[in-house]
């Protein structure tokens, strides 16, 4: 049985945590266009997680209604070519957030995560995308094999907002092109 100064130092480092996490979160730089909710993103890197264990070729496609957007991810599990997992939701933009920020529901609505457009490409070929308590940061473009040069100046802003392991998945030769 726990002593209740550990149960209380156990709580305190919770605490600690959590409010290291949500320091952490830095607020969206840049408004974002409408057009961010449609089309496709590729995944390019993301912050290792249990919803994405064994997760490659990972794909969102966003279909714009207004200010909700549909949403259909696919994972590829094991390899690029590996058995498809598809998961769909739906979205919304929170107001006045200048498309920065937005929700998807989960579990039929019963849970909702908000997500932050930490950052964007000038020309909207990649962005990054985070929670707000900082724990989780994903890299994606439009398309699946980012010019090298691009790609570095991406991932030093990824790093730039405090995030170091990444993962990267990989998408089968051709994908997106």
């Amino acid at each position: 049985m726990l002593s209740s100064k550990t149960l209380l130092g156990a709580v305190a480092a919770c605490a600690l945590t959590s409010s290291i996490a949500l320091a952490a979160a830095q607020p969206p730089a840049k408004a974002v266009a409408p057009d961010f909710y449609s089309g496709r993103w590729y995944e390019i890197a993301r912050t290792p997680n249990f919803g994405q264990r064994d997760c490659e070729a990972p794909t969102t496609d966003f279909t714009a209604q207004g200010t909700s957007f549909k949403v259909r991810q696919v994972c590829h599990r094991g390899s690029p070519l590996g058995l498809e997992k598809v998961f769909t939701t739906t979205g919304k933009i929170i107001p006045g957030s200048q498309n920065t920020r937005f929700t998807m529901s989960f579990l039929g609505g019963l849970k909702k995560q908000e997500y932050w457009v930490l950052d964007r490409a000038a020309d909207g070929s990649w962005a990054i995308m985070g929670t707000p308590g900082g724990n989780y940061v994903w890299l994606i473009s439009r398309v699946a094999d980012m010019p090298t040069s691009t790609k570095a100046v991406a991932l030093e802003r990824v790093k730039t907002l405090g995030y170091a392991k990444l993962e990267f998945p990989h998408h089968p030769p051709g994908a997106g092109a």
